[in-house]
């Protein structure tokens, strides 16, 4: 196995947390355990201190029993317990090395922690996007290379997993935008529009500050100003661009009529 990092990302306080969890999760798996990797914002370089989460996952020899899992969620309660500024913030799940190679809608569920929240789930669509992320890019915490454990992620099943999670995420929230009356939300719908478009036109990932630069530049004039202000990170809380928000998935979806296959 490959030695732990110790320094797992440039965030000091990020590090703390991971140095309380790795030493758990190993406790607790024995030979279960096979590594444990970020992903997300950490791993694509857009991570902001004031608004990201700590996304990670472990990888386990195999589907975990009962007792396991009760003790994870024990383990992620004591964590949140302690007061330290990111174990809230803990957002990932416990997958079999086999389900990790390929994405399959069938396998799981798989224990999950999200921001506090112990459950089973099984991965969206959009893990997809995640497997690439964390191939390509991931962060090791403890464990082999992540290119040993996934298998190369074609391009076509990118832009397929992107459209279906403007689908199902993104188009339900013309009708029903509640989500959206925060402009923290609006400014990350905004760039996550950005990073949708972006991953259907060239069949990668790339930062949501990469992507909106590129969007900038390409998109033309009617989306500069929104894109201009979901830049300017943390947006003003008395701002509203909920109409131009709305306005921009509206555009995105239509745009991503071109790619369906």
């Amino acid at each position: 196995m490959k030695p732990v990092c110790n320094q797992p990302t440039p965030y000091p306080e990020v590090n703390v947390v991971l140095h309380e969890l790795l030493p758990g999760v190993q406790s607790i798996l024995g030979d279960h355990f096979i590594g444990m990797y970020l992903y997300g914002s950490l791993a694509s370089g857009d991570f902001d201190p004031q608004r990201s989460d700590i996304d990670f996952v472990v990888v386990t020899a195999d589907e975990l029993p009962g007792n396991i899992i009760s003790a994870l969620e024990a383990l992620h309660v004591q964590l949140a317990a302690n007061s330290l500024k990111w174990a809230t913030k803990l957002e990932g799940s416990y997958i079999s090395q086999h389900a990790f190679r390929r994405y399959d809608p069938n396998d799981g569920p798989f224990p999950c922690v999200n921001v506090g929240s112990f459950y089973m789930a099984r991965h969206e669509s959009h893990w997809v996007i995640q497997r690439h992320i964390l191939r390509e890019h991931g962060a090791v915490v403890a464990g082999p290379a992540p290119q040993t454990l996934i298998d190369p992620v074609q391009a076509n099943d990118i832009k397929q997993a992107v459209l279906e999670f403007l689908r199902e995420w993104w188009s339900p929230m013309l009708d029903n935008p509640a989500r959206l009356q925060s402009s923290e939300y609006q400014a990350y719908a905004a760039l996550t529009m950005c990073r949708a478009l972006y991953t259907l036109q060239h069949g990668t990932v790339v930062s949501k500050p990469a992507a909106a630069q590129w969007a900038h530049e390409m998109l033309g004039k009617q989306w500069k100003a929104l894109v201009e202000w979901a830049l300017m990170w943390p947006p003003d809380p008395e701002s509203d661009n909920m109409n131009e928000t709305l306005n921009f998935i509206k555009f995105t979806l239509e745009r991503s009529q071109q790619f369906e296959y």
